[in-house]
């Protein structure tokens, strides 16, 4: 028996920025986003420029402009989303493409908040020593 998959406004405007990770449509993914969003990432990944937080849309281009040059590829697969007042949590995996051609799939939480049915903030939440080992394989 399969569950029927929850959806609700601010689940749906998260489907829409992942539906834009895949198709790489960055307009996609910013059409939800605050123009203030913080972008968060593990202060762990700053190795490869790819740590701290960015903010707005222009500081969301900059980080994905950034990532090519550090890995060949990544694929985002969100598989379960939880919503509690005005915040989203996303779990899912990525699949990691280091520049020399090796994928490693490793696990993801993405804590997104939500104001107005746009995130103002999301939180990516990994194992960054297994992530560094992905990049350098």
């Amino acid at each position: 028996m399969s569950r029927a998959q929850v959806t609700t406004p601010n689940i749906e405007a998260i489907r829409t920025s992942y539906d834009g990770f895949a198709t790489r449509d960055v307009g996609k993914i910013l059409s939800v986003m605050h123009d203030d969003v913080e972008w968060v990432h593990p202060d762990g990944m700053h190795k490869y420029g790819l740590g701290g937080t960015k903010i707005g849309h222009d500081g969301i281009k900059q980080f994905l402009a950034h990532v090519p040059s550090v890995l060949g590829g990544m694929a985002l697969d969100p598989v379960e989303f939880i919503e509690q007042n005005n915040r989203v949590i996303v779990m899912g995996t990525r699949r990691v493409t280091a520049r020399s051609g090796t994928i490693t799939t490793l696990p993801f939480l993405h804590s997104w908040t939500m104001r107005h049915g746009k995130a103002t903030r999301m939180e990516d939440i990994f194992d960054t020593v297994a992530f560094h080992a992905a990049i350098e394989s």
